[in-house]
C-alpha cells in the first residue's frame, strides 16, 4: 500500500514550490526551486525538490515539460489558492478550538450543544439524499445516527438555509474533542485523512493533512477533491473513507477509553483505538508523550451522498447544536 503521508512542514515545502511555479511564466526546474526556496528560508536540496514535485505531480498539482521544468496545472492554482496561505495559517485549528470550547453537551444529563457538520441540499434531492445518509448511517460510516433538518430562512443555532434548499445537520467527530476536554482532558485535532479500509476494517491512513498547517479544513479538501469511496466500501469491503485523529496526554488514556464508551450510550461513537505512547496510530505521527485517538469522520455519509451523484455544499466543522433537537433517522 502506498502512504501519501503529509505532515505540516512537507506540506507547507510543497505549497512553497507551487507558489514559485505559479510565479514564472515559464517551466521551472528542480535546480531553479531550490534556489529560490533558499532565498525564501527553507533549507532544501534540489534532491528533495524533485522529491517534492513527484508528489506535485502524482496529485495533478504540477505538469512536467520534459527536462525543462514543471508548470502549475489549473487544479494547482486552485490548491494553492485554498491551501497554506500564510496570512491564515492558523485560521481553522483556531476555529475548531472555538466549537470544541462551546460543544458542551453532558453524557450524564443528556443537555448540552454537540459539533455538526452542515450539509445545503436541493429541497427536489433531499428524499434522495437522505435514503442514501440512512443507508451510510446503517453500514457504520459516522459517529452517529441522528441528524436535524433545517427548512430554508431558518435561523436557528446559526443555520441560515437559502430558497429553495434544506439544510441537514449531522454529528462532526470533532464533538470527541469537546468531550474529552469536558472531562478534563487536555485535547488537540491533530490530523484530517483518508483512511483505507479492507475487509470492512480500517488498516491504515494513506494521506494525512495536519490541522495546524492548513487554511481550510483537511476535510473538506479531501471531499472537494473526491477522494472517498464509501459506497463502494459498503459494496465490496474495500476503499476509501474520512477520519481525523486527536492527541491527547498519555496520562489520560484509560480516561478516555472510560468517556468514549459512556458516550455509546449516546449514540455518539466511531472511535477505532487509543495508540500507544508516542508511536504512530495507522501511520499517523503522534507526539513525544502523548497518544492519537482517530475517529471515523461524521461527514462520511455526505460523502456517499456526492458519490451518488446528488450535489450538495457542505461546512464541515460548522456550528454547534442542541443534541436534544437531533433525531434518529
Amino acid at each position: 500500500m502506498v502512504r501519501k503521508m503529509t505532515d505540516p512542514n512537507v506540506e507547507r515545502k510543497l505549497v512553497e514550490i507551487m507558489r514559485i511555479i505559479s510565479e514564472s511564466d515559464k517551466p521551472v526546474g528542480a535546480r531553479l526551486i531550490a534556489d529560490e526556496l533558499h532565498n525564501r528560508g527553507y533549507a532544501i536540496g534540489e534532491r528533495a525538490v524533485r522529491y517534492h514535485l513527484r508528489i506535485l505531480d502524482e496529485r495533478g498539482f504540477t505538469q512536467k515539460h520534459g527536462y525543462i521544468g514543471r508548470t502549475i496545472t489549473e487544479r494547482g492554482k486552485k490548491e494553492l489558492s485554498d491551501a497554506l496561505i500564510s496570512d491564515r495559517l492558523g485560521f481553522i485549528i483556531t476555529r475548531i478550538e472555538e466549537l470544541i470550547y462551546r460543544a458542551d453537551y453532558d453524557l450524564n444529563t443528556g443537555k448540552g450543544n454537540v459539533i455538526v457538520n452542515v450539509t445545503y441540499i436541493d429541497k427536489d434531492d433531499f428524499d434522495n439524499a437522505i435514503d442514501v445518509v440512512r443507508y451510510a448511517m446503517s453500514q457504520g460510516a459516522t459517529i452517529s445516527s441522528k441528524i436535524a433538518v433545517f427548512e430554508e430562512d431558518s435561523t436557528e443555532f446559526d443555520i441560515y438555509v437559502p430558497e429553495g434548499q434544506i439544510a441537514l445537520a449531522t454529528v462532526c467527530s470533532i464533538t470527541f474533542d469537546g468531550l474529552l476536554l469536558k472531562s478534563g482532558i487536555p485535547v488537540s485535532p491533530a490530523y484530517g485523512g483518508l483512511m483505507q479500509i479492507e475487509n470492512h476494517e480500517p488498516e491504515g491512513f494513506i494521506d494525512l493533512i495536519s490541522y495546524n498547517g492548513t487554511s481550510i479544513d483537511p476535510i473538506k479538501l479531501f471531499l472537494r477533491r473526491k477522494s472517498t469511496s464509501v459506497l463502494q466500501t459498503f459494496d465490496t469491503g474495500s476503499g476509501k473513507m474520512l477520519a481525523n485523529v486527536r492527541e491527547i496526554p498519555a496520562a489520560a488514556a484509560s480516561r478516555a477509553l472510560e468517556v468514549m464508551e459512556l458516550a455509546k450510550k449516546a449514540d455518539i461513537q466511531g472511535h477505532i483505538c487509543i495508540g500507544e505512547p508516542g508511536e504512530e496510530v495507522f501511520y499517523a505521527p503522534v507526539s513525544r508523550g502523548m497518544v492519537g485517538i482517530p475517529v471515523m469522520a461524521g461527514i462520511n455519509a455526505v460523502a456517499a451522498v456526492e458519490e451518488a451523484g446528488i450535489k450538495v455544499e457542505t461546512l464541515p466543522v460548522s456550528t454547534v447544536v442542541e443534541y436534544r433537537r437531533m433525531k434518529q433517522i
